[in-house]
């Protein structure tokens, strides 16, 4: 029978070969021993519903690689390794997706992972220490919050979020983290005409704009991903991010 690590490390080879990127043996590696511990933890909290090595590999890692399109800029070379050094916020994390996948692939990465939840904060930690990854810093606060701290507002190179909120709603968390002339990355499923046309009045507010839009191919098993790039093209206005909830219960129109 093969082995969680050996089914794992199959469907992210082929995942990533589908994807166009290569990554060395020692990465991972490591992306099967976070796997590991996802599992292993999730039997004390609740971190996903998917736990079948195969599934793991693709619908949590392979689908995390694919942000990296968004973030490559002309010159750098093919393999993301070797990029240099940005500043990322990844808002409402949960088990570290996609934010510790793209730190493995592209270890110059600054990233800082924003998890409100305590026990998942928690998990990132013990995830971060495991792996001896540098450069990694947990935030356990709700997005709104850290939006508003001048540590983080307005920081980043680039901020991004993966299943988290509706689009008007995670506009508001995303773009103030980000500063001028970065981009905000949502990652979305295919069907996302409703919310682009709803989050026209929160782009405008926030000081961002689509830059681009892009309908990824998958392998057979996996649904479609479409990535949303926003540039951000002026400062946001201070009274926003709003309250913590306030985003959610009366989202920007």
């Amino acid at each position: 029978m093969e082995t969680f690590e050996n089914a794992f490390l199959r469907v992210l080879r082929e995942g990533l070969a589908w994807l166009g990127w290569v990554l060395p043996e020692p990465a991972l590696e490591a992306m099967a021993r976070y796997a590991a511990m996802v599992r292993e933890w999730n039997e004390r909290m609740n971190l996903t519903a998917i736990v079948e090595p195969e599934a793991m590999a693709a619908r949590h890692f392979v689908d995390s690689m694919t942000a990296l399109r968004a973030f490559q800029e002309p010159g750098w070379p093919p393999d993301p390794m070797g990029w240099p050094a940005r500043r990322l916020a990844d808002v409402g994390t949960g088990a570290g997706f996609p934010g510790l996948v793209l730190k493995l692939a592209w270890p110059a990465l600054q990233l800082t992972l924003i998890e409100a939840t305590a026990k998942k904060a928690r998990f990132l930690e013990a995830v971060t220490r495991s792996l001896g990854l540098q450069g990694v810093v947990i935030v356990a606060r709700r997005a709104e919050e850290v939006g508003q701290d001048p540590a983080h507002r307005e920081q980043y190179h680039g901020a991004i979020a993966r299943a988290v909120a509706d689009l008007p709603v995670l506009l508001e968390y995303l773009l103030p983290l980000v500063q001028v002339g970065g981009i905000a990355v949502a990652m979305k499923g295919a069907e996302i005409e409703e919310e682009l046309a709803a989050a026209q009045g929160a782009m405008g507010r926030l000081g961002g704009r689509l830059r681009d839009r892009w309908d990824l191919a998958w392998p057979p098993h996996l649904s479609p991903r479409t990535l949303l790039i926003f540039e951000k093209i002026a400062p946001t206005p201070t009274h926003y991010p709003r309250r913590p909830g306030i985003p959610e219960k009366r989202p920007l129109r």
